[in-house]
C-alpha cells in the first residue's frame, strides 16, 4: 500500500508519449521513496490503508521537481546566511532600505554582503548605488557589494577591512579604482576577469563550520521552497576540494539533504590543473555517491588558459596560444578515466577552439557515450552547436543574459542579442540542453526568474531581447528545467517526469504554472515539495507540514530580515499586511524592533504581524 497519496491535483507528469503514463493526473501515490502510481483519484485511492498519509492539493498544480543543471550550492550555501539578496527587488530605495537595516543589525568585525543575484537594471532608477551613498549609509561597519562579473563597490570601512591603499597595486585582470591622490575609491573593475572580485570577497570573515551547516541547511530550504528538488553543482572559484565539501558530506551522512546534489570539481590550481585531475581521479570513480550526493566528474573550470568569463562591458578576451596543449592533456586524462566533464565557455570564438581539441581527442580516444557539457554559450554558432550534436555533448543554459542583456546589445547591437543564446536552434538540432541559473554571484538562484526569461525572451528590467523565434512555449521551458537537466547528471531514467518507478520527486504550486500571466511566472513558488517521497518544505495552509528548521545562525543573519514585497505579491495581500517575508506572509524572524524602523523608513505605520 502507497505511504504518500496526493489527490484533488492537477498533475503534469511530462511523460512523452507511448509511456503508459499520460499528461495530466489528478493523483498519485508514493512508496519506498518512488512513484507507485500515478492516474485518477479512485485507481490512486485504492492503494491508501490507514498509515497512508493522504494530503488533499485543493486543485493545485503538481509538476516534477524543478532540476538546476548548472548552480553553485555548496559554495552558496556555506555563505547563504552571510548574504544580504537584493535579487527581485525593484527599486533601489528599497534595496538601500534593506542595506541599512542589515548594516545596523551587524556587529563588528562582520560585513554586509550583497553577492550577485541583482541588475542594476532590475531597479526603477536604473543605477547602482554611489560610494558617497554607502558611505554615509554605512560609516563604520564593511559593504561589500558585487555586480555581475563587472565590478565590486566597498565602502570606506571595507577598504580598510581588505587593506586596500595607496601602495596596493592593481592585480593582473582587474582594476582598482583610485581618487587623483592614489588612493582607492572602493570601485573595483574586473578588466576583463572577475578574480580581483571574488579574492576580494574571500578576504572577508567566513562563519565557523557549525554556521556553515546551518547556512547550507537554509540554502537548500529555500530552494525547496522555490520547487528545486535537484541541482548539478558546477565548482566554483575558491571552492576546494575535499575541504569546502566536508560541510555537504556531513549534512548528507546526517540525512539532512533535501536538495539531491550532483557535484563536478573545479580545478583551483592554475598551471597545475592535470596535477589537481590526477589527484581527485586517484580518489574518486565515476558517479561515486548515491542519489542524494553523487560525484558528476569534472570542470565547469577545466584549465585556466579556455576560460573566457563574460564581462559585456569589456572586449571579448581571446584565449591564450597555449590553451589547446593544456586541454587536450586535461581532457585525455579524464576519457581515459571516464570521467564526464563540462566547461566554462560563453563565446563561439572560444567553443571552435575548444571543440577541435575535443575532436583530436576523439579521433584516438574515443568518447563513446561519455557525458560532457558546454556551459553557458550565449554566441554559439550554428556550426558550433552541429558539431556538439555529432559528439554526443549538451549545452547548459543559465538567464545570466536577463541580466545583462543590455550591455551586450550596447556592445554588439540588438540584431546579435537576439540569439543570444539561441536556445530554439539549440532544441531544433536535437541537442541535449539543460535548464539552469549559475546562481548565486550573476544570476538569482530563483528557478521561476529563469523560466520567465525562456519564456517571454525579457530582461530583469523588462527589456524585450528576444522575438518569438527564440522563445519557449512554457511547457517547452519546464522540460529543460526537469527531464532536459536530467540527462547532464546521467539521471534521465529517474528524474524529471512523474511516472510509476521513478523518484517521488515534485512540487505542489502556489499558482499554476501553464495559466498564470505571463508576468507573474517569477513571483510563482511552492508550497509543498516532496523528495523522495519526503516532505521537505511546506507553505502556506501546508505549513503545518514543513518539518522543523534550526534559526539561522548568526542571529544577525540577513537571512532573518523581512523583505518587501513583490507588486503581485503585494496585490494579493489583504490590507495592511505591511511585513512580508520572501517566503509571502509570515510572522518575523527579525525582532520586532528592527522591523518597525525598517518598515517605519519605508513609509508604512502598520504592522500586521
Amino acid at each position: 500500500m502507497a505511504e504518500l497519496i496526493i489527490h484533488n491535483a492537477r498533475i503534469s507528469t511530462l511523460a512523452r508519449a507511448g509511456t503508459g503514463t499520460p499528461p495530466e493526473a489528478r493523483a498519485l501515490a508514493v512508496r519506498d521513496g518512488r512513484i507507485m502510481a500515478i492516474g485518477d483519484e479512485a485507481r490512486v485511492m485504492a492503494l491508501a490503508s490507514p498509515a497512508t498519509r493522504v494530503i488533499d492539493a485543493g486543485g493545485r498544480r503538481i509538476i516534477p521537481g524543478l532540476n538546476d543543471s548548472h548552480t553553485h550550492l555548496i559554495r552558496g550555501g556555506l555563505n547563504y546566511n552571510l548574504e544580504l539578496r537584493w535579487d527581485g527587488i525593484g527599486s533601489l530605495a528599497d534595496a538601500m532600505g534593506l542595506l541599512k537595516a542589515q548594516v545596523d543589525r551587524t556587529p563588528p568585525p562582520q560585513w554586509v554582503r550583497v553577492v550577485g543575484g541583482f541588475s542594476e537594471r532590475q531597479f526603477d532608477e536604473k543605477r547602482l548605488p554611489t560610494l558617497d551613498e554607502l558611505n554615509a549609509l554605512a560609516p563604520d561597519t564593511p559593504v561589500f557589494l558585487l555586480h555581475l562579473y563587472d565590478r565590486a563597490l566597498l565602502n570606506r570601512a571595507a577598504l580598510r577591512a581588505v587593506g586596500y591603499g595607496p601602495e596596493t597595486p592593481d592585480p593582473p585582470g582587474g582594476r582598482i579604482e583610485r581618487d587623483k591622490a592614489g588612493r582607492p575609491t572602493g570601485l573595483l573593475l574586473a578588466e576583463p576577469n572577475a578574480l580581483i572580485l571574488y579574492a576580494t570577497l574571500a578576504k572577508g570573515p567566513r562563519l565557523p563550520v557549525e554556521y556553515q551547516a546551518n547556512s547550507t541547511r537554509h540554502f537548500m530550504r529555500e530552494l525547496n521552497r522555490l520547487g528545486i528538488t535537484s541541482v548539478i553543482d558546477a565548482g566554483g572559484g575558491f571552492q576546494n576540494y575535499p575541504e569546502d565539501y566536508e560541510v555537504i558530506q556531513a549534512l548528507h551522512a546526517a540525512d539532512e539533504l533535501t536538495v539531491r546534489i550532483a557535484y563536478n570539481l573545479f580545478t583551483q590550481n592554475k598551471g597545475g590543473e592535470r596535477e589537481d585531475f590526477e589527484r581527485w581521479t586517484s580518489m574518486l570513480r565515476p558517479r561515486q555517491g548515491d542519489d542524494r550526493l553523487r560525484h558528476n566528474g569534472a570542470g565547469e573550470m577545466l584549465v585556466f588558459s579556455a576560460a573566457d568569463f563574460e564581462d559585456f562591458r569589456q572586449p571579448r578576451p581571446d584565449l591564450p596560444p597555449t590553451m589547446e596543449a593544456e586541454l587536450e592533456s586535461v581532457v585525455r586524462l579524464l576519457v581515459q578515466e571516464r570521467w564526464p566533464f563540462r566547461i566554462h565557455a560563453t563565446y563561439d570564438e572560444s567553443i571552435t577552439r575548444i571543440l577541435d581539441v575535443y575532436e583530436r581527442v576523439d579521433r584516438d580516444q574515443p568518447f563513446d557515450g561519455l557525458r560532457w557539457t558546454v556551459d553557458h554559450a550565449e554566441t554559439i554558432s550554428a556550426r558550433s552547436i552541429e558539431r556538439i550534436g555529432a559528439l554526443g555533448g549538451g549545452i547548459a543554459i543559465q538567464h545570466r543574459m536577463a541580466y545583462q542583456g543590455e550591455f551586450f546589445a550596447e556592445r554588439y547591437g540588438r540584431e546579435a542579442l537576439a540569439h543570444t543564446p539561441p536556445v530554439r536552434r539549440m532544441l531544433e538540432a536535437g541537442l541535449q540542453v539543460g535548464g539552469g541559473t549559475d546562481a548565486t554571484r550573476v544570476a538569482s538562484y530563483n528557478p521561476w526568474a529563469a523560466l520567465h526569461w525562456l519564456v517571454s525572451g525579457r530582461g530583469v528590467g523588462g527589456t524585450q531581447l528576444y522575438g518569438d523565434d527564440n522563445r519557449l512555449e512554457r511547457e517547452e521551458a519546464l522540460r529543460l528545467w526537469t527531464s532536459g537537466s536530467a540527462w547532464f547528471s546521467g539521471d534521465e531514467a529517474s528524474k524529471g517526469t512523474l511516472e510509476p518507478g521513478r523518484l517521488a520527486d515534485f512540487a505542489l504550486l502556489s499558482g499554476d504554472y501553464f495559466t498564470v500571466p505571463e508576468a507573474s511566472i517569477p513571483e510563482l513558488y511552492s508550497e509543498l515539495t516532496v523528495v523522495g517521497g519526503r516532505i521537505v518544505h511546506g507553505g502556506g495552509g501546508f505549513a503545518p507540514l514543513s518539518p522543523p528548521l534550526p534559526r539561522p545562525m548568526p542571529d544577525w543573519s540577513p537571512v532573518n530580515l523581512s523583505r518587501p514585497a513583490s507588486p503581485v505579491v503585494a496585490a494579493s495581500m489583504p490590507p495592511h499586511a505591511c511585513c512580508v517575508h520572501a517566503h509571502g506572509p509570515v510572522a518575523p524572524a527579525a525582532p520586532v524592533a528592527d522591523l518597525r524602523a525598517f518598515w517605519g523608513a519605508l513609509g508604512c505605520s502598520c504592522f500586521a504581524f
